[in-house]
């Protein structure tokens, strides 16, 4: 018995540790992201995979009747933003955000890189809904030859505005070993703000207000929440029950329910109580990350990539959709950021870490042209036609694997840099502590005539020496 509960919890922290690995978690995501593209075009899978993810599941007396893809979008993607939520709370109360002073250039910088993209990306649709075939203010989308009004396909515009932590940590824990800490932290920071962004701007953007009294239920929930998880002794089974009632009340009410996660993480203590050695946020984030990571994030990213095109070619990489999100991540978002930082610096008089400078930002603000998971939400969020929802999922898709590959080959040359710098500044504290020890270059501060006084000694390898000490 024994044994078999050693086995088991042997099993659990193995788990554990693969879902705090950046890289493996990251890697696991892009995998099951992959495999939902291939599943949903391949002959022999298409169909089943579609059965699948069009199965409706319902919840008696209630309006949630779901597919299982949107029970893996809205349902286990909750966990993530209840992940977040309860990080937020934790950088804001103690962390990187503590401290708005500090914290100043790379939350400036997440807005940034979220008013950047948009931008570039309504400027390509415009331009190709101009000078592109079909009707003037229409685009063509290229597998099918729909023609689909630039209104339309302007309702794309928060596509490209989320960055995706888990996938840029993980590009920096594979590509930049030896970059100082500042650099993770920066984007750490920034990556936490830019996750707080895109949550607003999925409450007041994507959401279809209902009935006003779900929001009495709404606050109720949460007001319940906050007593319950500050009791010495927490009752499990009735938080786990208001947390439901919370997101079905966010469902009913018309607000995306994923936020209801964000809502009762922000709700959660922050700091020591009780008598405990750590915060009960942090304690909670870190017993979520598992099913986060290794759970809800793979499951939704196979779901929101299956999705099936009747022509897969290299046609789709032509679409002006596609193009126009390869551009806003790729280029707009470390644009955004950089363009900020130096701004922020040089004329608001603000300072970056110490030691760091804008410049070596840029590799790091382009692994932020990763959009990955909160950018595919908010693509089934802004387009209610098919084929659009398609293209822009794969255009997001394509576009955080040309900036990940991007910033692994900069992230991988300064990391390379870094270590060059930090070899050679080791190899001369190490020549100067030679010396020094030596006796050989000590400065003389008089120039009285003084008497030599010779002291034998032995080197270091062996070599007879004798030196000279001159007294006055």
């Amino acid at each position: 018995m024994a044994t078999t509960a050693g086995a088991k919890k042997g099993l659990w922290s193995t788990i554990r540790r693969i879902a705090a690995s950046d890289r493996i978690s990251g890697l696991v995501m892009l995998g099951f992201a992959l495999t939902g593209l291939v599943l949903a075009n391949l002959p022999a899978t298409a169909h089943a995979f579609e059965t699948v993810a069009e199965t409706h599941l319902f919840i008696p007396y209630t309006n949630l009747d779901l597919p299982i893809g949107h029970w893996a979008q809205d349902g286990l993607l909750t966990i993530f933003f209840l992940t977040v939520g309860l990080e937020l709370k934790q950088e804001l109360t103690t962390g990187s955000l503590a401290n708005p002073k500090a914290a100043a250039v790379p939350m400036l910088c997440a807005v940034g890189g979220m008013i950047a993209p948009p931008i570039l990306f309504l400027a390509v649709t415009a331009l190709f809904s101009q000078i592109g075939p079909g009707e003037p203010g229409t685009l063509i989308l290229t597998t099918t030859g729909s023609s689909i009004p630039f209104s339309e396909m302007s309702h794309g515009w928060a596509v490209p505005t989320a960055t995706d932590i888990a996938f840029s940590l993980a590009v920096l824990a594979l590509f930049a070993k030896a970059l100082p800490g500042s650099i993770r932290a920066f984007l750490m920071t920034l990556a936490t703000v830019d996750d707080l962004l895109a949550i607003i701007l999925i409450a007041v953007f994507f959401s279809s207000i209902n009935a006003w009294y779900w929001f009495i239920g709404i606050v109720m929930c949460a007001v319940i929440w906050a007593y319950l998880v500050r009791l010495k002794k927490v009752p499990w089974i009735a938080v786990g029950i208001v947390g439901i009632l919370a997101w079905i009340m966010m469902f009913e009410a018309g607000v995306h329910p994923t936020l209801a996660g964000v809502l009762v993480g922000l709700l959660t203590p922050s700091r020591e109580m009780h008598g405990e050695l750590s915060p009960r946020a942090e304690r909670y984030a870190n017993k979520l990350q598992p099913f986060s990571a290794l759970l809800a994030l793979p499951i939704f990213a196979l779901f929101a990539t299956g999705v099936h095109f009747e022509s897969m070619s290299p046609l789709l990489l032509a679409s002006p959709l596609v193009i126009a999100l390869i551009v806003a991540l790729v280029v707009g978002k470390p644009l955004g950021i950089i363009t900020t930082a130096w701004l922020s610096t040089h004329v608001g008089g603000l300072k970056m870490a110490k030691g760091l400078r804008v410049r070596d930002m840029i590799p790091a603000a382009v692994a932020c042209g990763i959009g990955f998971t909160v950018s595919f939400l908010i693509a089934s969020l802004a387009y209610k036609n098919a084929e659009l929802s398609a293209e822009a999922r794969f255009g997001v898709l394509v576009a955080s694997l040309i900036a990940a590959a991007i910033s692994g080959v900069l992230l991988s040359r300064q990391s390379k840099r870094f270590e060059k710098t930090a070899a050679a500044a080791a190899a001369d504290a190490e020549d100067d502590e030679s010396i020094d020890g030596d006796g050989i270059g000590q400065p003389s501060h008089t120039t009285e005539p003084a008497t030599p006084t010779e002291h034998p000694g032995t080197l270091a390898d062996g070599t007879a020496s004798v030196e000279i000490d001159f007294r006055h």
